[in-house]
């Protein structure tokens, strides 16, 4: 086979998995699998870089940075929507659409979740993702192709279909968004960075794609789903749900709770139910929008103005309250960053009391203008984190009192510093008990090491009577010092000498997220266990080295290395291996346990994080999708369940219980071990 033909293949390869993966979230090969494959699409094109095309995979990155992005012209304008801000404008809306068409007849629609994030346009030529484009003021974006590019749920090439041709030409829309847990991780890296943290997914999402260098956009977790087309040649189709169908079956993510309605009560019935799953989305949404279903009759109604006529958006209530800020006190984080807290009158945002919300920094506080005393506009930034949105001038009173932060540590009296580069106050005292305790805490956290009934209560006190002086002496602490600790008796002492035994065999990839290295997460971790196999080669490895891993870039590299040249560290691990800590990988070879299963999770679980079953169940080799299929071998319904569970129950799928499935758990393992 040529070589040519040979990266043909790959390329096919790779763009199919992509799409099983980001769009249909049901893989069909490992981590493991797609990265050999990668690797050698990449090894082929080194050898031959004249063979190497735009829809290449290896063609996400790689772009030097831009002074400036181009102007792009919309062919067909990009329409905003107008408003229905409750039921019986809905219900206008259906009148008005009727008297223009002059009919009495239901109107079919469809429904689907209205996400807060940033509007672009994507061209294809002959299947080919050549031009990516923000909506800008409707009529002229901005080119942003090599930053979209960037998001892997996008095919850079459509997926050929045995019963679908590739049309010549074809503008889709969509929305790019950024999820609530990746904003929430963004922030807190941006934190211990020294950098303003974004107020929401929106503007995370939006900064991102708007960034000069591609490489930067690359590092940020972004995702987009498609809701309708632009300009189009070679594509016919007579309703809009018809129309979607087609673009997921050509490899582009639609929303999976778009449902197609009779008439304009089944349409409010169907915003009333994505209403209800706002809070257990992964992303934010602030409403639903309903579409005239037939594009015959849309192409009838047109547009006034610079919104359609045959659409309109069904705003939700806003979620954020007004409050008062009691108090400002200051935390110290793991990485000694000091964060000032907003004590807060408790109340309710989005049916969740709350009753502080972090402040982020000075430069934030003195940007807002934020003084205790203040009524301050409150809101759960990606329905998650509280976050003071703005103060109320018109209700301020004599007793409002500034913030300074503090010249010394709250927690070791150390004096803190402000690097040039940063807009965070740090103590940089490495013995501080704050930044001690933080590290700990990550230490034995469930996506770290996993020690079972080491709680923060437990670590405190380890920290403050002076058992501990970093993470490896949790090895070395004797059962008679864990008995004088407040109310630990001796079975519960044991429970934990055991549980601290049994982390030993965590493996490396938890260990080396457990360490705390500055900007190497679980997916960093796992990237250079990966690539390098074992903790000494990790130790050892140079800047150049770790550059030319996928994925890692300069921050990364220079962390790692920074951190592994610290004899402290080195004097920490060094400990951990004499106390018999796993330096290597886990054997693969218990990890099967669940070959060939595929699990869904509905509602939620009083025993498991959603992300600690997924690991659990992929440790053993199975796989977690988020959609009931044929091939679905088993539904884990817990509290509160949603539409998984109907779309189960009418079909040919097993469901168990949260208790079922931690028995089913201990039934393979007995069966296999």
């Amino acid at each position: 086979m040529s070589v040519k033909l040979q990266i043909e293949n790959l390329k096919k390869k790779l763009n199919y998995h992509c799409y099983r993966y980001y769009v249909l979230d049901d893989p069909e090969i490992s981590d493991f699998e797609y990265d050999n494959l990668f690797r050698d699409l990449q090894n082929l094109e080194n050898k031959l870089p004249e063979l190497i095309t735009p829809d290449s995979p290896t063609q996400r990155v790689g772009a030097p940075p831009l002074k400036k992005f181009p102007t792009v012209e919309h062919k067909t304008p990009m329409l905003s929507l107008s408003n229905a801000m409750n039921e019986a404008s809905i219900r206008d809306f259906d009148k008005k659409v009727k008297n223009l068409i002059k009919t009495e007849s239901d109107i079919e629609y469809t429904v689907e979740p209205k996400l807060d994030g940033l509007a672009v346009e994507i061209i294809y030529e002959r299947g080919v993702f050549t031009l990516g484009s923000t909506r800008g003021d409707g009529t002229r974006g901005e080119d942003v192709t090599r930053n979209i590019k960037t998001i892997k749920s996008v095919p850079l090439r459509l997926l050929p279909q045995p019963d679908l041709s590739i049309p010549p030409r074809l503008e889709v829309r969509g929305e790019i968004i950024m999820e609530n847990r990746d904003f929430k991780n963004l922030n807190r890296k941006r934190a211990e960075q020294g950098e303003p943290p974004f107020a929401n997914p929106r503007n995370s999402a939006a900064g991102s794609v708007r960034q000069l260098d591609p490489m930067v956009t690359a590092q940020r977790k972004l995702d987009l789903y498609f809701y309708g087309t632009g300009d189009q040649t070679g594509f016919s189709h007579k309703t809009h749900f018809e129309m979607m169908n087609t673009l997921k079956k050509l490899g582009l993510k639609i929303n999976p709770h778009i449902v197609l309605c009779n008439n304009i009560e089944d349409s409010i019935i169907a915003c009333r139910e994505i209403e209800s799953l706002r809070n257990t989305l992964p992303y934010n949404i602030d409403g639903a929008v309903i579409k005239v279903n037939s594009l015959e009759i849309q192409n009838k109604l047109g547009t006034v103005s610079r919104s359609p006529r045959w659409a309109i958006a069904y705003k939700f209530p806003p979620q954020h309250e007004t409050t008062v800020i009691r108090d400002i006190i200051v935390q110290v984080g793991r990485t000694g960053a000091l964060t000032p807290v907003a004590l807060l009158a408790p109340v309710k945002v989005g049916g969740v009391e709350i009753q502080r919300a972090t402040l982020h920094n000075q430069d934030e506080i003195d940007k807002k203008d934020i003084c205790m005393g203040d009524s301050v506009i409150v809101e759960r930034a990606g329905d998650v984190i509280p976050s003071v949105v703005k103060v109320v001038k018109s209700g301020r009173t004599e007793n409002r009192r500034k913030f300074i932060m503090p010249e010394t540590c709250p927690e070791c009296s150390s004096k803190v510093v402000r690097f040039s580069n940063e807009a965070v106050y740090r103590c940089v005292n490495h013995n501080c008990p704050a930044i001690l305790k933080g590290n700990l805490k990550h230490f034995a956290s469930r996506r770290a090491m996993n020690i079972e009934g080491l709680g923060n209560k437990l670590l405190e006190q380890l920290v403050d009577k002076g058992v501990v002086g970093n993470v490896a002496d949790l090895y070395y602490i004797p059962l008679e010092k864990w008995l004088k600790l407040d109310r630990m008796a001796v079975k519960s002492a044991k429970n934990i000498i055991d549980a601290i035994e049994k982390s030993k065999q965590a493996g490396l990839e938890r260990l080396l997220f457990a360490l705390g290295i500055r900007h190497v997460g679980e997916h960093t971790a796992k990237i250079l266990v990966d690539h390098f196999g074992s903790m000494e080669k990790i130790i050892n490895a140079t800047r150049d080295e770790l550059m030319n891993i996928k994925d890692v870039g300069p921050e990364v590299a220079e962390s790692v290395v920074q951190f592994f040249n610290q004899h402290a560290n080195i004097s920490i691990i060094k400990r951990l291996e004499e106390a018999g800590v796993l330096m290597t990988p886990q054997n693969a070879e218990v990890d099967r346990k669940l070959e060939g299963k595929i699990f869904v999770f509905t509602g939620t679980l009083k025993n498991f994080t959603r992300q600690d079953a997924k690991k659990i169940v992929e440790s053993m080799g199975g796989k977690v999708t988020s959609v009931v299929t044929g091939r679905t071998d088993f539904v884990v319904a817990g509290a509160n369940p949603g539409s998984k569970l109907e779309k189960a129950e009418n079909s040919d799928v097993q469901i168990i219980t949260e208790n079922e499935f931690k028995s089913l758990l201990d039934t393979y393992t007995k069966e296999t071990g």
